[in-house]
């Protein structure tokens, strides 16, 4: 193996961002495009009060997200027919595949760690025009 292609740790300080296809700015964190990741993307999202996603999956790659501050909306399923609010100090599992649109329809920015096994930032974002009007924020 050539030294210089074997894997090596890598500190990200989260300054930059990028625009998702979801509508929504994430800081830059741990994926292929920053560091390699082979298996992994974890990035920091923080919504301001008011602003939402656009209907979306991810294609063959779960979600994992816990809330560090505040609170947002989260509707899920095949016509986003389930409502969650996730808050601070929890935790929420989004398996592959399955429609979701989250919001922060509260007063105050609501900031979250995001990991999917989907180790690029945005190659499994499926949107989903045809779910946005079915929910009213």
């Amino acid at each position: 193996m050539n030294p210089s292609s074997k894997p090596t740790c890598r500190l990200v300080k989260p300054g930059n961002t990028y625009d998702g296809k979801q509508g929504l700015s994430y800081f830059e964190g741990i994926a292929a495009e920053t560091v390699g990741a082979e298996g992994i993307c974890m990035h920091i999202l923080t919504m301001p009060p008011g602003a939402r996603a656009k209907a979306h999956l991810h294609e063959s790659h779960e979600t994992a997200i816990y809330m560090l501050s505040g609170k947002a909306d989260t509707w899920y399923g095949d016509n986003l027919e389930h409502h969650v609010v996730v808050s601070a100090g929890e935790l929420f599992y989004i398996p592959a595949g399955v429609p979701h649109l989250p919001a922060n329809s509260f007063d105050e920015p609501a900031t979250a760690i995001i990991a999917r096994t989907d180790p690029n930032e945005q190659e499994s974002v499926v949107l989903l025009p045809e779910l946005d009007a079915l929910v009213k924020t």
